[in-house]
């Protein structure tokens, strides 16, 4: 089963980043983690288009390891900052979750959505409309890197929906770097693009953001 430390909003973003050189060309990890801003660099640029996008081309909540816990339930489980109730089913009823979207603590999930960090829609604007529907699917249950999928609160990810960063930031101003980081680095291990409205966003952030630094493992 799933498993790893819990996650919040001051624990190291472990994702996946290729060489300095463009990522399509070396998906390969670097010996050190980058500096946000050359991790921006780093991102393939291209349009995007929606043409052809449905959500249901994204098969998620699954169980790939055939352990009785749907995706979203070993979410919950792996953030959840006190040891979570699991019910028959894998049903999680109590447990203990910071939104960091919104910098607010929950321990009754059922206030709680599963985000795809960077949303279903994004990652088809940016590059899986051209995936194996396989790939979609591993893409939408990505439990390998921690900030993948995260933990928030219905409200805010119901507000983030399916902006990127140039449309939309968390409302807790201090989860903003952490946010950019986390995005950046599932781009690149994804190997996914940015248009220029977001890149230029994403540029205005990094400036801000000190030494934020980005690490990520590529996607297999």
């Amino acid at each position: 089963m799933f498993c790893t430390a819990l996650r919040a909003l001051t624990a190291a973003v472990l994702l996946a980043v290729p060489l300095a050189v463009p990522a399509a060309a070396d998906s390969a990890r670097p010996a050190a983690p980058l500096p946000l801003a050359a991790a921006v660099d780093l991102l393939p640029s291209a349009v995007e288009s929606r043409d052809g996008y449905q959500r249901s081309r994204f098969r998620h909540w699954t169980d790939a390891d055939r352990d009785g816990c749907s995706t979203r339930a070993e979410v919950l489980i792996a953030e959840s900052r006190t040891e979570p109730a699991v019910a028959a089913g894998c049903r999680i009823t109590a447990g203990e979750w910071y939104s960091f979207y919104d910098g607010i603590t929950l321990t009754a999930p059922g206030g709680l959505d599963i985000d795809h960090m960077v949303p279903l829609a994004e990652a088809w604007d940016s590059g899986a409309f051209a995936w194996t529907a396989m790939r979609r699917e591993a893409y939408a249950n990505d439990l390998d890197a921690d900030r993948s999928l995260v933990a928030v609160t219905a409200r805010s990810n119901r507000s983030k929906s399916d902006q990127d960063p140039a449309d939309w930031l968390p409302p807790l101003a201090d989860a903003r770097c952490a946010y950019a980081v986390a995005w950046v680095a599932t781009k690149l291990r994804w190997q996914l693009s940015a248009d220029d409205h977001e890149r230029a966003a994403l540029a205005e952030l990094a400036a801000g953001c000190g030494q934020e630094r980005v690490d990520y493992e590529p996607a297999a």
